[in-house]
């Protein structure tokens, strides 16, 4: 009896460590499924290889850094310009307009808190510049807007 007793608290044990491993696991991979990233050496790249990337994004803009969602419209990018502002087709946010929202997704390139510096809009991705770099996202209302108005 010992022996069973033994036997069936060493099974308990090694499926509570093996649970313990394979579920947060299985929570990563289900969590990330959906997501894709990808690196280009210039913004022409990118936006040859990838048509999400926005058209916005300057040709020779660098080391470009791109996520996305697959099953909506949360993206994120990363690009280091040329120039000192924003690309020209962008505009300022309103002043009134409140506190842009915060990305849907995650990367570990992309800062955590851009949306408290968000500086303007550039179709419908919200951006940020710090020096040459810089910061885009996306939400997935914001594409859904931007698909509904590009439709009528």
């Amino acid at each position: 009896m010992r022996g069973v007793l033994v036997g069936v608290v060493g099974t308990v044990v090694v499926l509570g460590v093996a649970g313990a491993v394979a579920v947060p696991q299985a929570k990563e991979w289900y969590e990330g499924r959906h997501e894709q990233t990808a690196s280009y050496a210039t913004g022409k790249a990118a936006k040859a290889e990838r048509p999400s990337v926005p058209r916005w994004l300057p040709d020779d803009a660098a080391s470009v850094e791109y996520a996305m969602r697959t099953t909506g419209g949360e993206r994120i990018l990363k690009a280091t310009l040329s120039g000192d502002g924003l690309p020209a087709s962008c505009t300022p946010l309103d002043a009134g307009a409140g506190k842009a929202p915060d990305p849907e997704i995650s990367a570990s390139w992309f800062p955590s808190g851009a949306a408290s510096g968000a500086q303007g809009r550039c179709g419908s991705y919200y951006v940020s510049l710090k020096d040459h770099t810089l910061y885009a996202w996306q939400t997935n209302d914001d594409w859904v807007e931007e698909n509904r108005r590009s439709a009528q």
